[in-house]
């Protein structure tokens, strides 16, 4: 069985609280306990001392009025959260909003024929419901607000349409050094505390979020009153209610400075360690170049020089009839031997046709090279376009680099019988293919931080704001395109 409605009546008419009591008895939905004063200082005290569930006053009381008993309960924290209706007469309307604006929950006008009576248990659990759903409401409210205020982000809630006034803020706008007043009070304080060069685009993001009722993410920079700039991440949805009709927008601006700031001196990092990489190369490349000169120059020429005067020692003898010593013969035959590797090895430290003839001329006598020392079928086809281009010579080393390594690692790893190399040119962008028959790249191998190859293929393309790609199905090969973007 439920407990009984605890009602406390204050009333200084006797009869008037005997009518009260038989129309609570006679109410058979649930039980009422009944408590009576018959001045406004004994209801004042019962109400603190016994917290009864409700008060049904009267407004004409003895040594107070209704009015004034609010006042002194809503002074008391103690019993402020006790619902009262008020009873008035027929022609006390304006006593009655009064006292509703005073805190009453409810009134019921006091007619002669007490009629009043009939509806008195039933206006008595319908303030009661109305009142539990509030106080339900305000606790909801009172976590959600203090939910709100222990985020470590700005929360708010914004009304839909063109304009999307903001309705709520949380404290933590003081992060830029404003109070939640004085944001709600000027709209356009947002919007002055952006940049000016990004401020009518991320404006206009937002009014069209709140017209259209469309999620927001934003990104940008906020200047705080004592001058410091902060990133917030800006998100918003909307928000509807239980037959799905649209309410408000709800956001939160993240403080994601120190995230940012990281951000950017990774990327600092990342160009700077570009760039010396990029220097290396260069070095490693000229370094290169005059090994091979020397190479040609010193030990190329000494070598041939060798051999001449071997085969003329052979001549000599040849000559005056006798017969040549067969280790001449085998000396000038290791002199070439060694002759042939010289060559070979400058080749592969810097094709001297990369820099008499240019990176296309050097393109297609690789692809013959391949060809001629793996057997691996290799054609190579540079678009008229792309031929009448004249990159510098670092853009020139750098395709044939990537050429060299995308080749070399067909000819290892991918038992392809065909390779192609095309070379395109449209709309200020060069395109190098290379595509091949084999067995398809693997994906672990393209994830792979420790193919250098791979990575050094990549990291030479970065320097020149080229984008390179390398895709491959098993049994379907291999395909590189590296995309380079050249100024007209």
């Amino acid at each position: 069985m439920n407990a009984p409605l605890r009602v406390l009546i204050v009333e200084d008419d006797a009869v008037d609280r005997m009518a009260c009591r038989r129309a609570f008895a006679a109410a058979a939905d649930a039980p009422f306990e009944l408590l009576e004063a018959d001045s406004g200082e004994l209801g004042l005290e019962l109400a603190r001392s016994q917290r009864p569930d409700c008060i049904l006053l009267d407004y004409h009381l003895p040594d107070l009025t209704g009015l004034e008993f609010l006042a002194h309960l809503n002074g008391d924290g103690a019993a402020l959260a006790i619902p009262v209706m008020m009873l008035t007469g027929a022609d006390s309307a304006a006593v009655a909003a009064e006292a509703m604006r005073r805190g009453a929950r409810d009134y019921l006008v006091k007619d002669v024929d007490g009629y009043y009576l009939e509806f008195l248990p039933g206006a008595i659990h319908r303030m009661l419901r109305e009142q539990s759903l509030l106080d339900d409401k305000r606790q909801a409210e009172a976590r959600f607000r203090t939910l709100i205020e222990q985020m470590q982000a700005i929360s708010y809630i914004a009304e839909l349409g063109e304009e999307g006034a903001l309705r709520y803020i949380s404290p933590q706008i003081g992060l830029l050094g404003f109070s939640p007043a004085e944001w709600l009070a000027d709209p356009a304080l947002h919007g002055q505390r952006m940049d000016p060069e990004r401020r009518e685009a991320i404006l206009e993001a937002m009014r069209r979020s709140r017209r259209d009722a469309s999620p927001l993410h934003l990104e940008y920079r906020l200047h705080a009153r004592d001058g410091r700039t902060l990133w917030f991440r800006d998100q918003a949805e909307l928000v509807r209610d239980e037959q799905d009709q649209p309410l408000f927008m709800q956001g939160i601006m993240i403080d994601i400075t120190q995230t940012k700031l990281a951000e950017q001196a990774l990327l600092a990092s990342q160009q700077a360690l570009r760039s010396l990489s990029a220097h290396q190369e260069q070095i490693k490349e000229h370094e290169r170049k005059r090994i091979a000169q020397e190479i040609h120059d010193e030990l190329g020429g000494l070598l041939t020089g060798i051999k001449a005067y071997v085969a003329v020692s052979i001549e000599r003898a040849a000559a005056a009839g006798s017969p040549a010593e067969p280790l001449l013969a085998e000396v000038a035959g290791l002199a070439q031997d060694a002759i042939d590797t010289v060559r070979r090895v400058i080749t592969d430290l810097r094709p001297s046709v990369l820099d008499q003839l240019g990176v296309w001329a050097a393109l297609e006598w690789y692809a013959e090279q391949v060809e001629r020392r793996s057997g691996l079928h290799c054609q190579c086809a540079v678009a008229p376009a792309a031929a009448a281009l004249e990159l510098g010579a670092e853009r020139s080393t750098m395709l044939f680099r990537i050429a060299q390594e995308a080749l070399t690692n067909v000819v290892r790893h991918a038992g392809a019988s065909n390779a192609t190399l095309q070379v395109d040119y449209a709309d200020g962008v060069l395109e190098l293919r290379i595509s091949d028959d084999g067995q398809g790249i693997e994906a672990e191998r393209l994830l792979n931080r420790e193919s250098w190859g791979i990575l050094g293929m990549h990291e030479r393309c970065r320097h020149f704001d080229g984008e390179l790609k390398i895709t491959g199905k098993p049994g379907e090969g291999t395909t590189l395109l590296l995309r380079l973007p050249l100024d007209e």
